[in-house]
């Protein structure tokens, strides 16, 4: 029995994911469970494990495409009995002919008409390329039957000269027979092009098998539908004035050049995600210089100490875990802000997202339960979220849940900034880089360590007042390490 199996809801709530890579071919024999795909999700590449086991006989998507949830994915034969092509029969027994079936059925006596019309229907009814939810109505929806009286009333064509007696009857079978209106047959990638470049593909004639509209259709469309369409058609060129040449009214600037990048994947969601953020939360975003000098000699001599060999403490897990401790002080820096409940719910423990930029983009996977860890096991955590995060493999799983967040800015020699909340946080803290400068110590001018702290909160649930004491209670740690013991 060949078996589909549809792209399943990764529990993201998406709509689409993109084929990243296949694991397998067609005509490959897989097992239970074998991963038969990498796909993409909103912000993580996912494992697709086959719930079947046979033998591979499609792949409805190439790599690079996207498809969109309940589409088929792959199809598998089982190996059971009962095969597809007894069971797709009974449809295609009753389905309706499409509408160009029925303009190209020729007339013919009544005792041969229901052979031509089950070779239309079967025609109609044979596996195409389209997609789960496009596609003739009749091959994806309920069948619409034939009204009592026209089942066997051919309609002629307009090369045929029927008889005058006929053409009564056939004026009436015209007037009562509702034709099918197919949606345009495309798939996914094809019909995001086609929006991309403003084509309707109700005007492409389609050139792939049973009239697939393909991208190549569309570009073509694309190319004919240029600014000189908008000059009309139907005027010659003696009407047109003198100084009026055509596109004359139509002349710009002329443009470089541009290369055009599907909006996708990590970019597509991180895009949407800031913009929820940004027009819904009201940002407030503070600054704070700080002399990292004492935190910065704390970390050589970690490095140094052999009992810290081969982890890898760096001034992130220091804020880090300053954060942690200024978090438990002020606990309206890690709540949500839930506008259906009306209320603002604190959490008791942090779950702390850290920005990490891949090549797919932008991702804030979390440590779940920061605020219990050392300093250690925070640097520890860090450097394997980040590891998996680069190699493109962070779940789901680390993708949810976070509560508060840290954005390194620093590593790019950059000092401070506005971060953007991630959706459902009341704060962000970025840290700048560690430079050398002057700055008074002591009562004298000395060369220090700084660094700058840029703080952004929803000023919904968390005042100026509380935000202030978040950051300076960061700095302090950041200033002084030891002071942390009094505020644990």
């Amino acid at each position: 029995m060949i078996r589909d199996f549809p792209l399943p809801d990764l529990g993201e709530g998406l709509t689409e994911s993109e084929i990243v890579a296949w694991r397998v071919a067609v005509g490959d024999r897989v097992e239970l469970n074998q991963i038969i795909a990498d796909v993409e999700t909103a912000k993580a590449v996912v494992e697709l494990p086959s719930p079947y086991a046979g033998v591979i006989t499609a792949l409805h998507a190439a790599e690079g495409e996207t498809i969109d949830v309940g589409a088929p994915l792959f199809s598998c034969d089982t190996g059971e009995p009962g095969g597809e092509s007894d069971v797709a029969a009974a449809p295609a027994a009753e389905a309706e002919p499409s509408a160009s079936a029925a303009v190209d059925a020729v007339p013919a006596p009544a005792a041969s008409s229901a052979p031509a019309e089950s070779s239309a229907r079967a025609a109609d009814a044979a596996p195409g390329p389209n997609l789960v939810g496009y596609g003739a109505a009749a091959e994806t929806g309920p069948k619409r039957r034939a009204r009592a009286g026209l089942a066997s009333t051919p309609v002629a064509t307009a090369s045929a000269a029927p008889a005058p007696a006929d053409v009564a009857a056939h004026d009436a079978t015209v007037t009562e027979v509702e034709p099918l209106v197919e949606r345009p047959r495309s798939t996914p990638p094809v019909r995001k092009l086609a929006r991309d470049l403003g084509v309707e593909l109700e005007t492409v004639t389609g050139t792939g098998e049973r009239g697939l509209i393909t991208r190549e259709d569309v570009e073509a469309a694309a190319s004919v539908s240029s600014p000189a369409d908008l000059v009309d058609s139907g005027a010659s060129a003696s009407s047109r004035p003198a100084d009026m040449t055509p596109l004359a009214h139509l002349a710009g600037p002329q443009l470089p050049a541009e290369t055009r990048i599907p909006i996708r994947g990590v970019r597509k969601h991180t895009a949407a995600a800031m913009v929820r953020s940004a027009f819904t939360a009201p940002h407030v975003t503070e600054f704070l210089t700080v002399d990292v000098t004492a935190t910065m000699q704390l970390l050589r001599g970690i490095r140094d100490d052999r009992a810290f060999a081969g982890h890898k403490v760096t001034p992130l897990a220091v804020v880090a875990k300053a954060l942690c401790i200024a978090a438990r002080r002020t606990p309206e820096v890690n709540a949500r802000w839930e506008e259906e409940s009306q209320e603002i719910v604190q959490f008791s423990g942090v779950n702390l997202g850290i920005a990490a930029a891949t090549e797919r983009g932008l991702v804030v996977p979390n440590i779940k339960g920061a605020e219990s860890m050392t300093l250690v096991e925070l640097a520890d955590a860090i450097t394997a979220l980040a590891d998996t995060a680069r190699a493109g493999r962070t779940q789901p799983v680390d993708l949810a849940g976070g509560t508060i967040s840290i954005t390194n800015i620093g590593v790019f020699g950059i000092d401070a900034g506005t971060p953007i909340l991630n959706p459902g946080e009341a704060a962000i803290l970025a840290m700048g880089a560690v430079r050398r400068q002057p700055w008074e110590h002591d009562g004298e001018i000395a060369l220090r360590e700084l660094m700058t702290l840029s703080l952004s909160f929803d000023h919904r649930l968390v005042d100026g007042a509380q935000g202030s004491r978040f950051l300076a209670d960061i700095g302090a740690i950041l200033r002084e390490p030891g002071i942390a013991l009094t505020m644990a």
